[in-house]
């Protein structure tokens, strides 16, 4: 049985299409900065409770991210359904609470844990429509309301973005399965 592959959409923003989460991971920091991301998203969810176009000199700059953005949710998705079988190296140890960013000790510690948590509370469908809706109401000159509640999703994106960012800076590995070694004890005579 063959398995279908899943497009990221990388290839709309990068100069190719990745084929595993890991290379659209490093695609996606090596595109742009994690602190370019956060200051777009947090821009764009700001003007969209504004009348004033965000970006108005090179709004084509905000669709990009957004592309980019879209590819690292649909990249987030697939993470999640994969620490099962694969962990963030290092011990996860911080030497001063800013190391933290928007994530707990926990979640510092394994970054898994934030892909699960997002997607429990909120639906990749969700998280496109999002980003879809935040980026259509900062980008229009008149005032807009969203029909949803845009923050939930917001604070989740931000610790993804944190989370990635520290995913590819320790990297990942295989899980390695423990095996019990049986000591086989032979009959006393």
């Amino acid at each position: 049985m063959k398995k279908n592959k899943i497009s990221f959409g990388t290839n709309f923003w990068s100069a190719y299409e990745a084929g595993n989460p890991y290379d659209a991971l490093h695609a996606f920091f090596d595109f742009s900065h994690l602190d370019e991301y956060k200051q777009i998203l947090s821009g764009v969810a700001i003007h969209s409770y504004r009348r004033k176009i965000y970006k108005q000199d090179n709004p084509c700059h905000v669709f990009v991210i957004y592309t980019a953005l879209g590819s690292f949710i649909k990249v987030c998705n697939c993470l999640k359904r994969k620490s099962r079988k694969w962990q963030v190296e290092g011990s996860g140890d911080f030497s001063s609470i800013i190391h933290l960013a928007s994530l707990s000790k926990e979640e510092y510690k394994d970054p898994f844990k934030v892909f699960q948590k997002a997607f429990e509370e909120i639906s990749l469908e969700q998280f496109e429509s999002f980003l879809c809706e935040i980026v259509h109401i900062s980008l229009s000159p008149r005032a807009g309301e969203s029909d949803y509640d845009i923050i939930t999703p917001y604070i989740y994106l931000i610790k993804m973005l944190d989370a990635g960012q520290l995913s590819m800076e320790r990297g990942i590995e295989k899980i390695k399965k423990k095996k019990l070694c049986w000591d086989i004890l032979s009959p006393v005579e």
